[in-house]
């Protein structure tokens, strides 16, 4: 008897938030993981698929990324890149505040991936490069209470950019207002930091349990491993990767792991000026953790149950468990090794990188989506303008062809078996 949508078999599942690690097929029923067992019967589904010999997770949970192109400098469109990541929900991290967030609402609308989003604390958003929160009249508190009182589905934490260019004179005061919405909404608060004053030593004495540091390995900010790290990472306060396009460098998260501060979870800050390297997309992230050492098992779940649990994401989002959303990635996994940089041409090797072959949102495939071409203020390399030519070229010359030959045809709708003789036609005359 059919009771199953989908079937997936004699995968490699690596679902550390729902308890399975290991061999097990995945069934979906109605959108939702309906089961989960080391062998369940073929019969039982409509559609089988075997993904023997490829790594299963949960829909990978980007928590730092840029989802509003044309509204923002920084924004991209989501479902490009996540039908060949599988990047299933995506944490637009500040791109609007208050007086954006309808207009972001709308947006978030027409993706087919999920989307939560970080209120940014400043009202005018992340509609330029930087600057957003060097008046203090834009951070108004009780404007943002109201965003997030009208959008509680969507909002799931605050944003604030704390570094010279983002606040001006202002200091931590940014912080300081982003963390009273915070409280009073009973949300966390996500800080970015880099180029100061102010520093994390001005940052991270104000965060709470919960709260979030992103670029937590910048080697512009100089996050390093600290006091101030240490005692806030044993206060609860988490860590994340946050990449970007210069908020990572490898020495910098070595001297963390290496005082045993590993980031809770891994982030892409993923934007119209770090999708053409060095980010790229959040697999290729993952592998910049192998490369300096942290177990697969444990970099799955910082991209997908524990960022989850940071913004409290409900229904088991970011895991395979029972009665969750049925998102779903499946991965071809390549040995190495595979040299990967960060933001600053540091380089490493990752002992395999994961390549997505089929990425599942509420138990249907994405469909392959063609990304936008860069805005034309986003700065490339020739290496990368050469590159995006090639592409192109590539794309132009699979799609500018027929599909399949005559040989790959059918005939659709069939000619009668007996044609009208030509002396028995009617005359246009008559």
């Amino acid at each position: 008897m059919t009771i199953y949508d989908l079937l997936l078999t004699g995968g490699r599942v690596v679902d550390v938030g729902g308890g399975h690690v290991g061999r097990y097929d995945v069934a979906v029923r109605g959108g939702q993981i309906a089961a989960v067992a080391p062998a369940l019967p073929a019969g039982s589904a409509r559609d089988v698929v075997d993904v023997t010999g490829h790594l299963v997770t949960p829909g990978l949970v980007d928590l730092h990324t840029h989802v509003h192109p044309g509204a923002t400098y920084w924004g991209i469109h989501p479902d490009p890149v996540a039908w060949h990541s599988g990047v299933t929900t995506w944490v637009d991290a500040g791109s609007a505040g208050a007086w954006g967030i309808d207009a972001l609402r709308a947006a978030v609308g027409t993706y087919r991936v999920r989307v939560k989003a970080l209120l940014h604390i400043s009202a005018l958003g992340l509609t330029g490069r930087t600057g957003e929160s060097d008046d203090l009249a834009r951070l108004d508190v009780d404007a943002a209470l109201d965003a997030v009182t009208r959008h509680p589905d969507l909002v799931a934490g605050v944003k604030v950019r704390i570094d010279h260019e983002a606040v001006g004179a202002n200091g931590v005061r940014p912080l300081e207002r982003a963390l009273d919405v915070a409280r009073a909404a009973g949300l966390p608060v996500m800080v970015h930091v880099a180029g100061g004053p102010p520093g994390p030593a001005d940052v991270l004495p104000l965060l709470r349990p919960g709260d979030i540091l992103t670029h937590c390995a910048s080697g512009v900010a100089e996050t390093g491993a600290g006091p101030v790290v240490r005692e806030a990472y044993a206060r609860g306060v988490l860590l994340d990767v946050g990449h970007g396009a210069g908020g990572f460098a490898f020495d910098v998260l070595e001297e963390q792991l290496a005082a045993g501060l590993a980031p809770h979870t891994v982030s892409t800050d993923l934007h119209a000026r770090c999708r053409y390297g060095p980010v790229f997309d959040l697999p290729t992230t993952m592998a910049k953790l192998r490369a300096v050492g942290v177990p697969l098992e444990d970099v799955v779940a910082a991209a997908t149950a524990t960022p989850a649990a940071a913004l409290r994401l409900p229904g088991g989002v970011g895991t395979l468990t029972v009665g969750a959303p049925a998102d779903i990635a499946v991965f071809a996994v390549e040995d190495g090794p595979f040299p990967v940089a960060d933001a600053h041409g540091q380089v490493r090797q990752a002992p395999e990188r994961l390549v997505n072959v089929a990425t599942y949102v509420a138990g249907r495939p994405l469909p392959p989506s063609l990304p936008e071409p860069p805005p034309p203020w986003i700065p490339l390399t020739p290496s990368q303008r050469a590159a995006l030519e090639r592409r192109d070229e590539a794309l132009r010359a699979l799609l500018g062809r027929p599909l399949v030959g005559p040989d790959g045809l059918t005939e659709q709708f069939p000619r009668p078996s007996t044609q009208v003789s030509p002396s028995t036609q009617v005359s246009p005359e008559g």
